[in-house]
């Protein structure tokens, strides 16, 4: 296989990449300055050699504690618990929390052979003795993500300390929050309820 078609076959390994775009970006690469192309060869090998998962919360960072965990003026007593690193830049964006994160890396999904303890949750419900008085599941309005929300409701109801509420509708059900705006997302927050 040639360099061409293995730099294509590469992109095309990218969600949402099929092949015509994957062709796209790399006749673009080869283009570009041959320093355009370095610089975005040295992005990526750092991002594979120093971005790890947060000991904390599983955000994906190269700190750890990740800017998150770390930063005091974050409420400690409320967690964000969603279901992928990349929720958290759309929460964010929204401007409209300011608690602690914690990331799940994933949800259940039984036919995909996903269960609880494919999930971060031991380390969820350890975090949650520490004072959280507040736990918001923000999981994503998909089928799979209203079943781990409600296996976590189940988890953690049973404490009279923690109050545990859901992100309000106003996401799109099948929609991810990694593609809502902001607009949006901060209404979620607002109109959030118990469960």
């Amino acid at each position: 296989m040639n360099a061409i078609e293995a730099l294509v076959g590469e992109f095309g390994r990218l969600p949402g990449i099929g092949r015509k775009t994957a062709q796209r970006l790399t006749y673009y690469l080869l283009k570009s300055s041959r320093e355009d192309a370095r610089r975005l060869a040295r992005a990526i090998d750092r991002v594979a050699e120093e971005v790890r998962a947060c000991g904390t919360c599983a955000n994906l960072s190269d700190l750890d504690p990740c800017e998150y965990c770390r930063d005091g003026r974050r409420e400690q007593a409320q967690i964000c618990v969603v279901e992928e690193a990349s929720d958290i830049a759309a929460i964010e964006k929204s401007g409209n929390f300011a608690g602690l994160y914690h990331v799940l890396g994933g949800r259940l999904s039984p036919l995909d052979g996903v269960g609880p303890n494919d999930l971060n949750i031991r380390v969820l419900l350890e975090r949650l003795r520490s004072g959280v008085r507040e736990l918001i599941i923000a999981t994503n309005p998909s089928v799979e993500g209203e079943a781990t929300a409600t296996y976590l409701h189940r988890l953690v109801s049973t404490s009279e300390e923690v109050r545990v509420t859901r992100l309000a509708r106003g996401l799109p059900v099948g929609g991810d929050l990694e593609y809502a705006d902001g607009v949006t997302i901060a209404e979620a927050f607002s109109g959030r309820r118990e469960m």
